[in-house]
Protein backbone atom coordinates (compact mmCIF):
# COMPACT_ATOMS: atom_id res chain seq x y z
CA UNK A 1 0.00 0.00 0.00
CA UNK A 2 1.56 3.81 -0.94
CA UNK A 3 1.75 6.05 1.69
CA UNK A 4 2.19 9.85 0.93
CA UNK A 5 3.39 12.22 3.43
CA UNK A 6 3.47 15.78 2.93
CA UNK A 7 5.69 18.66 4.73
CA UNK A 8 5.53 21.97 4.32
CA UNK A 9 8.64 23.46 2.91
CA UNK A 10 10.51 26.79 2.99
CA UNK A 11 12.92 29.42 2.41
CA UNK A 12 14.77 32.67 3.25
CA UNK A 13 15.75 35.55 0.58
CA UNK A 14 17.40 38.62 1.04
CA UNK A 15 17.17 41.32 -1.41
CA UNK A 16 20.66 40.91 -2.83
CA UNK A 17 19.49 37.21 -4.47
CA UNK A 18 20.82 35.03 -1.82
CA UNK A 19 18.72 32.39 -0.03
CA UNK A 20 18.79 30.01 2.79
CA UNK A 21 17.33 26.43 2.99
CA UNK A 22 15.90 26.28 6.95
CA UNK A 23 17.57 23.10 7.17
CA UNK A 24 19.17 23.71 10.96
CA UNK A 25 15.31 24.14 11.87
CA UNK A 26 15.90 20.63 13.90
CA UNK A 27 19.62 21.64 15.22
CA UNK A 28 17.35 24.31 16.49
CA UNK A 29 14.88 22.29 18.19
CA UNK A 30 17.09 19.70 19.56
CA UNK A 31 19.26 23.01 21.18
CA UNK A 32 16.22 23.84 22.85
CA UNK A 33 14.89 20.68 23.96
CA UNK A 34 18.84 19.17 25.43
CA UNK A 35 20.30 22.84 26.22
CA UNK A 36 23.71 21.72 24.89
CA UNK A 37 25.15 21.93 21.50
CA UNK A 38 26.75 18.83 21.65
CA UNK A 39 24.10 16.63 22.18
CA UNK A 40 21.77 18.98 20.16
CA UNK A 41 24.22 17.85 17.11
CA UNK A 42 24.47 14.33 18.57
CA UNK A 43 20.11 14.55 18.14
CA UNK A 44 20.05 15.04 14.38
CA UNK A 45 22.86 13.25 13.25
CA UNK A 46 25.17 15.78 12.44
CA UNK A 47 29.21 16.63 13.93
CA UNK A 48 29.78 19.28 16.09
CA UNK A 49 31.69 20.32 13.75
CA UNK A 50 29.08 20.63 11.11
CA UNK A 51 26.72 22.28 13.36
CA UNK A 52 29.05 25.17 14.52
CA UNK A 53 29.47 26.10 10.52
CA UNK A 54 25.69 25.74 9.88
CA UNK A 55 24.77 27.94 12.85
CA UNK A 56 27.50 30.36 11.44
CA UNK A 57 26.00 30.10 8.12
CA UNK A 58 22.69 30.79 9.77
CA UNK A 59 24.45 33.58 11.65
CA UNK A 60 25.95 35.13 8.75
CA UNK A 61 22.66 35.34 6.86
CA UNK A 62 20.51 36.82 9.43
CA UNK A 63 23.43 39.63 11.18
CA UNK A 64 22.14 38.23 14.31
CA UNK A 65 23.17 35.14 16.71
CA UNK A 66 20.75 31.90 16.76
CA UNK A 67 21.89 30.45 19.92
CA UNK A 68 23.28 31.88 23.37
CA UNK A 69 26.50 29.88 24.82
CA UNK A 70 27.82 30.44 28.26
CA UNK A 71 30.72 28.31 30.24
CA UNK A 72 29.44 25.93 32.00
CA UNK A 73 25.63 26.75 31.32
CA UNK A 74 25.37 25.14 28.07
CA UNK A 75 23.62 26.52 24.83
CA UNK A 76 19.85 28.04 24.39
CA UNK A 77 18.14 30.01 21.89
CA UNK A 78 18.82 33.77 21.17
CA UNK A 79 15.48 35.64 20.83
CA UNK A 80 16.23 35.02 16.49
CA UNK A 81 16.84 31.74 17.08
CA UNK A 82 13.32 31.25 19.52
CA UNK A 83 11.43 33.31 16.92
CA UNK A 84 12.63 30.81 13.93
CA UNK A 85 11.70 27.84 15.82
CA UNK A 86 8.40 29.07 16.55
CA UNK A 87 7.63 30.11 12.99
CA UNK A 88 8.33 26.46 12.09
CA UNK A 89 5.70 25.37 14.65
CA UNK A 90 2.88 27.49 13.61
CA UNK A 91 3.62 26.77 9.61
CA UNK A 92 3.02 23.08 10.79
CA UNK A 93 0.01 23.56 13.55
CA UNK A 94 -1.53 25.36 10.46
CA UNK A 95 -0.73 23.48 7.81
CA UNK A 96 -0.61 20.40 8.81
CA UNK A 97 -4.42 18.96 8.18
CA UNK A 98 -4.77 20.47 5.30
CA UNK A 99 -1.82 18.89 3.96
CA UNK A 100 -2.47 15.46 5.43
CA UNK A 101 -5.97 15.27 3.98
CA UNK A 102 -4.56 15.74 0.22
CA UNK A 103 -2.03 13.11 1.17
CA UNK A 104 -5.46 11.20 1.97
CA UNK A 105 -6.34 12.25 -0.64
CA UNK A 106 -3.72 11.16 -3.08
CA UNK A 107 -3.31 7.75 -1.42
CA UNK A 108 -6.83 6.53 -2.41
CA UNK A 109 -6.91 7.63 -6.36
CA UNK A 110 -3.20 5.85 -6.28
CA UNK A 111 -3.91 2.93 -4.65
CA UNK A 112 -7.06 1.97 -6.60
CA UNK A 113 -5.20 2.56 -9.71
CA UNK A 114 -2.51 -0.23 -8.14
CA UNK A 115 -5.15 -2.10 -6.36
CA UNK A 116 -2.75 -2.67 -3.67
CA UNK A 117 -5.55 -2.56 -0.59
CA UNK A 118 -8.67 -4.08 0.65
CA UNK A 119 -11.56 -1.47 0.55
CA UNK A 120 -11.45 -0.01 3.82
CA UNK A 121 -13.35 3.52 5.86
CA UNK A 122 -13.54 6.91 4.99
CA UNK A 123 -13.34 8.70 8.38
CA UNK A 124 -14.20 12.39 8.66
CA UNK A 125 -13.40 14.18 12.02
CA UNK A 126 -12.40 17.43 13.22
CA UNK A 127 -8.72 17.74 13.84
CA UNK A 128 -7.13 17.01 17.42
CA UNK A 129 -4.53 14.50 19.54
CA UNK A 130 -6.46 11.84 19.80
CA UNK A 131 -7.68 11.50 16.19
CA UNK A 132 -3.96 12.43 14.91
CA UNK A 133 -3.16 9.38 17.19
CA UNK A 134 -5.83 7.19 16.19
CA UNK A 135 -4.86 7.82 12.32
CA UNK A 136 -1.28 7.14 13.22
CA UNK A 137 -2.09 3.53 15.12
CA UNK A 138 -5.09 2.64 11.76
CA UNK A 139 -2.28 2.89 9.67
CA UNK A 140 0.12 0.37 11.02
CA UNK A 141 -2.17 -2.34 9.76
CA UNK A 142 -2.03 -1.76 5.13
CA UNK A 143 -4.78 -4.35 4.98
CA UNK A 144 -6.98 -1.60 4.87
CA UNK A 145 -7.61 1.51 2.91
CA UNK A 146 -8.17 4.45 5.95
CA UNK A 147 -8.82 7.36 4.43
CA UNK A 148 -8.67 9.88 7.34
CA UNK A 149 -9.95 13.12 6.26
CA UNK A 150 -10.03 16.45 8.81
CA UNK A 151 -13.35 18.27 8.78
CA UNK A 152 -15.54 20.22 11.28
CA UNK A 153 -18.03 18.08 12.85
CA UNK A 154 -20.84 19.71 11.08
CA UNK A 155 -19.39 19.06 8.16
CA UNK A 156 -18.33 15.43 9.47
CA UNK A 157 -22.29 14.66 10.18
CA UNK A 158 -23.21 16.29 6.60
CA UNK A 159 -20.68 13.59 4.84
CA UNK A 160 -22.07 10.51 6.97
CA UNK A 161 -25.60 11.55 6.00
CA UNK A 162 -24.84 11.93 2.33
CA UNK A 163 -22.58 8.39 2.46
CA UNK A 164 -19.96 10.19 1.90
CA UNK A 165 -18.24 8.54 4.92
CA UNK A 166 -18.63 5.74 6.82
CA UNK A 167 -17.49 7.07 10.67
CA UNK A 168 -17.88 11.08 11.42
CA UNK A 169 -16.54 12.56 14.83
CA UNK A 170 -18.39 14.03 17.13
CA UNK A 171 -18.35 16.18 20.28
CA UNK A 172 -20.49 16.32 22.82
CA UNK A 173 -19.93 18.55 25.70
CA UNK A 174 -20.99 17.30 29.53
CA UNK A 175 -23.36 18.67 31.57
CA UNK A 176 -26.11 21.21 30.80
CA UNK A 177 -24.38 22.35 26.96
CA UNK A 178 -24.42 19.25 25.96
CA UNK A 179 -28.62 19.43 25.51
CA UNK A 180 -27.78 22.33 23.42
CA UNK A 181 -25.15 20.32 21.04
CA UNK A 182 -27.53 17.45 20.83
CA UNK A 183 -30.44 19.69 19.30
CA UNK A 184 -27.52 21.19 17.53
CA UNK A 185 -27.12 18.34 15.36
CA UNK A 186 -30.79 16.51 15.72
CA UNK A 187 -31.35 17.32 11.86
CA UNK A 188 -28.54 15.04 10.88
CA UNK A 189 -29.04 11.62 13.70
CA UNK A 190 -31.28 9.04 12.48
CA UNK A 191 -32.25 6.31 14.35
CA UNK A 192 -29.65 3.52 12.09
CA UNK A 193 -26.80 5.11 13.82
CA UNK A 194 -24.31 4.49 16.23
CA UNK A 195 -21.73 6.09 18.63
CA UNK A 196 -18.05 4.32 19.02
CA UNK A 197 -17.11 5.82 22.75
CA UNK A 198 -13.69 7.05 22.62
CA UNK A 199 -11.90 10.06 24.77
CA UNK A 200 -13.10 12.74 27.04
CA UNK A 201 -11.31 16.25 26.52
CA UNK A 202 -10.42 19.21 28.16
CA UNK A 203 -11.29 22.57 26.45
CA UNK A 204 -10.30 26.08 28.03
CA UNK A 205 -8.27 29.08 27.89
CA UNK A 206 -4.62 29.25 26.72
CA UNK A 207 -2.21 31.75 28.47
CA UNK A 208 0.81 33.28 28.43
CA UNK A 209 3.02 30.73 30.70
CA UNK A 210 2.53 32.15 33.96
CA UNK A 211 -0.56 34.10 33.21
CA UNK A 212 1.03 37.43 33.33
CA UNK A 213 -2.11 39.67 32.77
CA UNK A 214 -4.37 37.32 35.13
CA UNK A 215 -6.55 35.98 33.13
CA UNK A 216 -9.28 34.08 35.57
CA UNK A 217 -13.02 33.62 33.48
CA UNK A 218 -14.54 33.58 30.80
CA UNK A 219 -15.85 37.07 31.51
CA UNK A 220 -12.29 38.67 31.35
CA UNK A 221 -12.00 38.42 27.31
CA UNK A 222 -14.16 41.46 27.19
CA UNK A 223 -11.28 43.25 28.93
CA UNK A 224 -9.87 46.12 26.26
CA UNK A 225 -6.61 45.43 26.84
CA UNK A 226 -6.74 41.74 25.80
CA UNK A 227 -6.09 40.06 22.18
CA UNK A 228 -7.67 37.05 21.27
CA UNK A 229 -7.33 33.84 18.77
CA UNK A 230 -10.34 32.01 18.07
CA UNK A 231 -10.98 28.83 16.10
CA UNK A 232 -12.68 29.15 12.27
CA UNK A 233 -17.10 28.86 12.23
CA UNK A 234 -18.53 26.18 12.19
CA UNK A 235 -16.09 23.95 14.49
CA UNK A 236 -17.18 22.13 17.72
CA UNK A 237 -14.56 24.36 19.77
CA UNK A 238 -16.36 27.75 18.29
CA UNK A 239 -19.43 26.09 18.80
CA UNK A 240 -18.69 25.07 22.58
CA UNK A 241 -17.04 28.77 23.02
CA UNK A 242 -20.37 30.68 21.67
CA UNK A 243 -22.62 28.56 24.56
CA UNK A 244 -20.02 28.86 27.16
CA UNK A 245 -20.65 32.48 26.15
CA UNK A 246 -24.19 32.83 25.92
CA UNK A 247 -24.83 30.63 29.33
CA UNK A 248 -22.72 33.25 31.05
CA UNK A 249 -24.57 36.44 29.25
CA UNK A 250 -21.14 37.16 27.41
CA UNK A 251 -21.28 39.44 24.19
CA UNK A 252 -18.58 37.94 21.98
CA UNK A 253 -18.80 41.25 20.40
CA UNK A 254 -16.62 42.72 22.80
CA UNK A 255 -13.83 40.49 22.42
CA UNK A 256 -11.12 41.78 20.55
CA UNK A 257 -10.08 39.39 18.36
CA UNK A 258 -13.03 37.09 18.14
CA UNK A 259 -13.09 37.31 14.33
CA UNK A 260 -9.30 36.11 14.42
CA UNK A 261 -9.08 32.65 13.30
CA UNK A 262 -6.77 29.63 13.30
CA UNK A 263 -7.77 25.86 11.93
CA UNK A 264 -6.02 23.53 14.43
CA UNK A 265 -5.83 23.66 18.15
CA UNK A 266 -2.05 23.56 17.66
CA UNK A 267 -2.26 26.68 15.85
CA UNK A 268 -3.94 28.51 18.24
CA UNK A 269 -1.58 27.65 21.10
CA UNK A 270 1.49 28.71 18.09
CA UNK A 271 -0.66 31.69 18.17
CA UNK A 272 -0.85 32.85 21.63
CA UNK A 273 2.65 31.33 22.56
CA UNK A 274 3.58 33.96 19.77
CA UNK A 275 2.57 36.48 21.58
CA UNK A 276 0.07 37.91 18.70
CA UNK A 277 -2.65 37.16 21.32
CA UNK A 278 -2.72 36.86 24.39
CA UNK A 279 -5.10 34.38 25.30
CA UNK A 280 -6.85 31.38 22.82
CA UNK A 281 -9.22 28.51 23.35
CA UNK A 282 -9.26 24.64 22.72
CA UNK A 283 -7.57 21.37 23.84
CA UNK A 284 -5.64 21.62 27.26
CA UNK A 285 -2.93 19.21 25.10
CA UNK A 286 -2.38 22.12 22.70
CA UNK A 287 -1.61 24.18 25.41
CA UNK A 288 1.04 21.60 27.07
CA UNK A 289 2.64 21.26 23.65
CA UNK A 290 3.42 25.00 23.82
CA UNK A 291 4.36 25.39 26.81
CA UNK A 292 0.98 27.65 28.03
CA UNK A 293 -0.76 28.22 30.91
CA UNK A 294 -4.26 26.88 30.72
CA UNK A 295 -7.22 27.05 32.65
CA UNK A 296 -10.12 24.20 32.03
CA UNK A 297 -13.57 25.60 31.04
CA UNK A 298 -15.26 22.44 29.81
CA UNK A 299 -15.33 18.96 28.96
CA UNK A 300 -16.62 16.91 26.37
CA UNK A 301 -17.39 13.84 24.73
CA UNK A 302 -15.72 13.09 21.61
CA UNK A 303 -17.05 9.92 19.89
CA UNK A 304 -17.28 8.30 16.61
CA UNK A 305 -20.87 7.93 14.65
CA UNK A 306 -21.44 5.37 12.01
CA UNK A 307 -24.63 3.53 10.59
CA UNK A 308 -25.63 0.30 11.75
CA UNK A 309 -24.74 -1.45 8.49
CA UNK A 310 -21.18 -0.21 8.56
CA UNK A 311 -20.68 -2.33 11.67
CA UNK A 312 -20.52 -5.37 9.40
CA UNK A 313 -17.75 -3.61 6.94
CA UNK A 314 -14.35 -5.66 7.82
CA UNK A 315 -12.38 -2.89 8.49
CA UNK A 316 -14.40 -1.39 10.92
CA UNK A 317 -13.90 -4.41 13.00
CA UNK A 318 -9.93 -3.17 12.48
CA UNK A 319 -11.06 0.04 14.15
CA UNK A 320 -12.98 -1.24 16.88
CA UNK A 321 -9.86 -3.52 17.95
CA UNK A 322 -7.55 -0.40 17.55
CA UNK A 323 -9.95 1.44 19.68
CA UNK A 324 -9.72 -1.23 22.52
CA UNK A 325 -6.35 -2.14 22.30
CA UNK A 326 -4.57 -1.28 25.66
CA UNK A 327 -1.05 -0.38 23.97
CA UNK A 328 -3.42 2.61 21.91
CA UNK A 329 -5.37 3.12 25.34
CA UNK A 330 -2.06 3.87 27.25
CA UNK A 331 -1.13 6.25 23.72
CA UNK A 332 -4.01 8.30 24.25
CA UNK A 333 -4.04 8.63 28.08
CA UNK A 334 -0.95 9.89 28.00
CA UNK A 335 -2.37 13.32 26.17
CA UNK A 336 -2.79 16.07 28.85
CA UNK A 337 -6.37 16.79 29.43
CA UNK A 338 -7.66 13.37 27.42
CA UNK A 339 -9.47 10.79 29.69
CA UNK A 340 -10.58 7.25 27.92
CA UNK A 341 -14.46 6.73 28.18
CA UNK A 342 -14.94 3.41 27.37
CA UNK A 343 -12.83 3.14 23.64
CA UNK A 344 -14.76 1.31 21.53
CA UNK A 345 -17.99 0.15 22.95
CA UNK A 346 -21.02 0.65 20.35
CA UNK A 347 -24.29 2.19 21.21
CA UNK A 348 -27.30 3.69 20.32
CA UNK A 349 -27.07 7.32 20.21
CA UNK A 350 -29.47 7.82 23.56
CA UNK A 351 -27.80 4.87 25.36
CA UNK A 352 -24.86 6.67 24.78
CA UNK A 353 -26.47 10.29 26.31
CA UNK A 354 -27.69 8.40 29.22
CA UNK A 355 -24.53 6.35 29.83
CA UNK A 356 -22.66 9.67 29.49
CA UNK A 357 -25.10 11.45 32.04
CA UNK A 358 -24.37 8.55 34.66
CA UNK A 359 -20.37 8.67 34.56
CA UNK A 360 -18.84 10.14 37.83
CA UNK A 361 -16.15 11.58 35.79
CA UNK A 362 -18.75 14.43 34.65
Amino acid sequence: MIRIEIQPRWRFHQSDGSSLDPQGLALLQAVHDTGKLTEAAARVGYSYRHAWNLLGKWEAFFGSPLIELKRGKGARLAPLGEKLLWADQRIRARLSPQLDNLAGELELELNRVLQASKPGLRIHASHGFAVAALREWLERDPSWQWEVQFRSGSEAMIALQRHDCEVAGLHVPTGPLGALSINRIQPWLRPDQRVITFVVRTQGLMLAPGNPLGIKALADLARAELRFVNREPGSGTRLLLEDLLRRDGLDSTAIKGFHSEEFTHAAVAAYVASGMADVGFGVEAAARQFGLTFIPMAREHYCLLCREDSLELPAMAALLRVLQDPEFQERISRLPGYALSRPGDVLPFTQAVEQWSSESLL
